[in-house]
């Protein structure tokens, strides 16, 4: 099929169009047209001319069906042209958008200033610059760190600084194409509703791109001295050791901006550390690995031989922005990896072991794994579980400090770890050295973490997880997924792989229903549907915010009998597990 597109001087050509009309193709490429002659970037222009010249409507209407939309991770997708991707575009309007909104809402805007940080993907630096242009041409001092830096440490500067807000040019874990924009609020949180709503509308609300203010004359650079007092703070984590540390680590910074914290921070720590030369410099096109999250299979598969080379006791990985945080143990000659709810459990029983306080309390998310709260019950602190997100997590701690509760520790099973209140995010720093204590007390009394996991399963209860995730693309697949949801609503599974369903909690409606009980919860309105089984299991389902799925949780509780094995424990509950999952996911 044919359509019409006009060359640079107005002429109408004509040019293959698939199944779009003329005049859908007309439109669009008029759409394209202005988005060029706005465009700042000599690259997107160059690739979107390309596009037009080529005729490639399906790719161009792709990227002009919408708007990459603002929401409570700030922005993620794919680098390119067009208002469906992130570019130099995007960031210059959204933070137009969230420059208006700290004007108007935060306290001494101007004075306090925005933080900018950045990671080492593809045009993170010179959106980073974008940013602190904007902010500057808006009367606002303009924080701009002068080299790439962990998302957490950009986030202690907010805190630090008191600033009014801060943003990181990142897209964390995802694959090379993409880059991102997330964004802390005053409180050095990661913001969540009514702010995010608000950014998002004014955002909206941002004219044609020549009437954004930009100027340097604001704009400060951080340099290393934020860096090092992170660094000294994160150093307070740690318990004071007059002997020397016996514990050999092995580490990947995946690539990231990671490296150079952790090697520093652990050699103030005393620890012997080795780094993967083939992963340790900063490069976004991530040559070694195909997928930069330490969660892939494969993803650690340098660093652990490496671990094998020099006999390391303990292996710990970052993800690209060192947010988060992967490691496997030593153990019978063997290097096992841990599941983001083992290292979660590990270091919240380790804080809890080494303090004291009835006001003490520790989060997670509620897709994590039901031992925390067995752990918080066992040391008489207050546990609770919140939506998926340290934004959750942290915005709940702040609430809990008012009522006088401490939060001592949050995580969220994604290898998201929150150890220190000096970041009010999952830092994968602080948590990388904590959890190399705690290594290295045990390998004082010849044990390891996984000695610790049984010990701590013979305490609080074997807990075993699972996470199935089915991809359903498309309209067809979202329809899939809106039905799925609505089936579970409205015929709530009266058992599962044999375990009656005691209870079901739907987070959407705001409900929890036991028979003919119905009580209120406190989360946030949300589409999350969780059975509570018989025997303390349950399973869980929500549609993923990000990707074509829907995402099934399951957790199972054993516990072990006098004299019984963890393997014979484990047997048991793979059993279970396997009987619920088969049942539930579909």
């Amino acid at each position: 099929m044919r359509g019409l597109t006009r060359d640079d001087g107005g002429a109408l050509l004509e040019v293959e169009i698939g199944a779009m009309n003329e005049e859908a193709t007309l439109a669009l490429a008029e759409r394209v047209r202005a988005y060029i002659d706005e465009d700042p970037d000599e690259g997107t222009k160059a690739e979107l001319q390309a596009l037009l010249d080529e005729g490639a409507w399906d790719d161009l209407q792709s990227r002009f069906d919408g708007r990459l939309q603002f929401g409570t991770a700030g922005l993620r997708g794919l680098l390119g042209g067009g208002p469906m991707r992130m570019n130099r575009v995007t960031v210059l309007r959204a933070t137009a958008g969230l420059c208006r909104e700290m004007l108007r809402s935060v306290p001494n805007a101007k004075e306090r200033g925005l933080v900018i940080g950045y990671d080492a993907r593809r045009m993170s630096e010179e959106l980073a610059r974008d940013a602190a242009e904007v902010a500057s041409g808006h009367g606002i001092v303009a924080r701009l760190f002068s080299a790439p830096v962990p998302t957490p440490v950009a986030g202690f500067a907010v805190l630090e600084l008191n600033a009014a807000a801060g943003v990181v040019i990142t897209a964390s874990h995802n694959p090379p194409d993409y880059n991102g924009y997330k964004v802390f609020w005053e409180n050095g949180a990661q913001i969540i509703p009514p702010v995010d709503e608000a950014i998002a509308d004014s955002i909206d609300a941002v004219g044609a791109l020549a009437t954004i203010e930009r100027s340097d004359a604001h704009i400060r650079q951080l340099n290393d001295g934020l860096p090092n007092q992170y660094l000294e703070r994160a150093a307070a984590v740690l318990n004071p050791v007059t002997k020397e540390r016996a514990t050999v680590v092995a580490y990947t910074a995946m690539h990231g901006v990671g490296g150079k914290y952790i090697g520093a921070a652990f050699k103030r720590a005393g620890f012997t550390l080795f780094g993967e030369p083939s992963q340790a410099e900063p490069d976004g096109r991530f040559p070694t690995v195909a997928f930069p999250n330490p969660e892939e299979d494969g993803a650690m598969d340098r660093v652990l031989e490496l671990a094998a080379k020099e006999n390391a006791d303990l292996v710990l990985a970052n993800d690209p922005d060192a947010d988060r945080l992967a490691a496997a143990v030593r153990h019978g000659g063997e290097y096992r990896l841990l599941t983001g709810n083992e290292i979660g459990c590990l270091l919240a029983h380790h804080i809890l072991e080494r303090g004291s306080g009835d006001e003490r309390t520790i989060l997670s998310s509620v897709v994590s794994s039901p031992m925390l709260y067995a752990i918080g019950q066992s040391q008489g602190v207050h546990a609770e579980q919140t939506l998926t997100g340290h934004k959750w997590i942290q915005n709940r701690a702040l609430d809990l400090a008012k009522d006088g509760r401490r939060v001592v520790f949050g995580y969220e099973e994604a290898l998201g770890y929150a150890v220190s209140p000096m970041v009010r995010d999952k830092d994968g720093i602080t948590a990388a050295l904590l959890l190399a204590e705690m290594a290295d007390e045990l390998h004082a009394q010849g044990q390891t973490l996984i000695d610790a996991l049984e010990t701590m399963a013979r305490r609080y209860g074997l807990f075993l997880s699972d996470q199935v995730s089915v991809v359903l693309p498309g309209a067809e697949g979202q329809s899939q997924i809106a039905a799925r949801m609505k089936a579970l609503r409205q015929t709530p599974p009266a058992e599962l792989g044999g375990f009656a369903v005691l209870a079901h909690q739907d987070f959407e409606s705001g409900k929890r229903i036991s028979g003919n009980e119905s009580t209120e919860l406190t989360f946030p309105a949300s589409n999350v549907l969780l059975f509570e089984l018989e025997g303390g299991h349950r399973a869980m389902v929500r549609p993923s915010g990000t990707e074509p799925k829907i995402k099934h949780y399951i957790d199972v509780r054993v516990d072990l009998a006098e004299g019984e094995s963890i393997d014979a424990g484990r047997e048991r509950g793979l059993a279970t597990l396997s009987a619920i999952r088969d049942a539930f996911v579909s």
